[in-house]
């Protein structure tokens, strides 16, 4: 009988900042040609979600803390209304609120372009993408464009949380995949 030993999340202290204030992230710094790690995440009806669930497509995968915030408030819109743009291309929003809260929020604002997924349960995406914070368990600003193959080509992991990421440095990646 063999065991497997697994090693807890690097962590990377300093790594972000709220308002300023240092904050460790939890997972491994990802890269663009990396390939996009698994994880299961829960959707607005309480299905489970992986990785596996958009293969074959392209999807922009947007981090935000919380909905109910207003810089992750006009980036989830912002990518709603990018979406109507980009035929194939799917918007994935993660976030640690509740599935609940996800739908509350999203009929409330009238978006029908992004799946919000809530990593409230085990903080898999969080961990595996490298934008868990350690100290608020919260997920750190963050856009990854995911291929059809499941290959990272955009990685921006927003330095502080409480401003916007590169919209048209995300959305170019997209386009030049599409």
């Amino acid at each position: 009988m063999s065991s497997i030993t697994t090693s807890a999340p690097a962590e990377r202290a300093g790594a972000v900042t709220l308002k300023g204030k240092p904050f460790t992230l939890i997972g491994p710094q990802l890269r663009p040609g990396d390939r996009a790690p698994d994880f299961h995440v829960t959707a607005q009806d309480l299905s489970t979600v992986t990785l596996a669930d958009g293969r074959g497509k392209l999807r922009i995968f947007s981090v935000v803390p919380s909905l109910d915030t207003p810089v992750c408030d006009a980036q989830t819109r912002r990518f709603n209304e990018e979406a109507a743009k980009l035929p194939g291309v799917e918007v994935w929003t993660f976030s640690m609120d509740l599935p609940f809260a996800q739908k509350r929020w999203c009929a409330a604002a009238g978006l029908s372009q992004v799946k919000t997924l809530s990593d409230h349960r085990d903080a898999s995406f969080g961990s595996a993408y490298g934008c868990l914070i350690k100290e608020l368990r919260l997920l750190s600003r963050a856009i990854f464009v995911v291929d059809a193959q499941d290959t990272l080509r955009h990685v921006e992991s927003v330095g502080e949380v409480a401003t916007h990421p590169n919209y048209d440095a995300a959305l170019s990646a997209v386009r030049q995949l599409a």
